[in-house]
């Protein structure tokens, strides 16, 4: 079974976080972001898309598994406790459940990272993702830092 990596965008250019998902031998790239759209050069869905494509890297991007935006102010304002609450609450619904079951098969067929925003993967909710697969797969868990960061 293939580790589980996870990958924060903050702080970094789409050059250096591709560069690591390559260094770490990625095959597919999980968004799990509830909004594909950034302001950073390069992480807006259709941008990163292609990106990933000519990096020879597979995209997919699960909405549902993204954070409600109750969620992401939470962690915006310091609290990712509450973001965690928030999130909690959101993963035990049906769309999300099945995009959760979704994220465990594809990342147990080829070595995949969830990516999101957030550098610090204590303050994110992709460790949260991670570790619900990891707990049904027993996938070895790997938070990766662009070079930049």
């Amino acid at each position: 079974m293939p580790d589980l990596l996870t990958i924060g965008y903050e702080g970094s250019t789409i050059q250096a976080v591709v560069a690591a998902l390559r260094a770490a031998g990625t095959a597919l790239l999980i968004d799990v972001r509830a909004l594909p759209q950034s302001r950073k050069p390069g992480f807006s869905r259709r941008q990163l898309a292609a990106t990933l494509d000519e990096a020879g890297i597979l995209y997919v991007h699960l909405q549902p598994l993204g954070t409600p935006k109750p969620g992401r102010d939470a962690v915006r304002a310091g609290h990712p406790e509450v973001m965690e609450r928030i999130y909690r609450a959101h993963i035990a619904g049906d769309a999300p459940q099945a995009a959760l079951s979704q994220a465990r098969a594809m990342a147990g067929e080829r070595r995949a990272c969830l990516l999101c925003f957030e550098h610090d993967p204590a303050h994110c909710h992709r460790r949260l993702v991670a570790e619900m697969i990891a707990a049904e797969t027993g996938q070895r868990i790997v938070h990766l830092v662009p070079s930049d960061r």
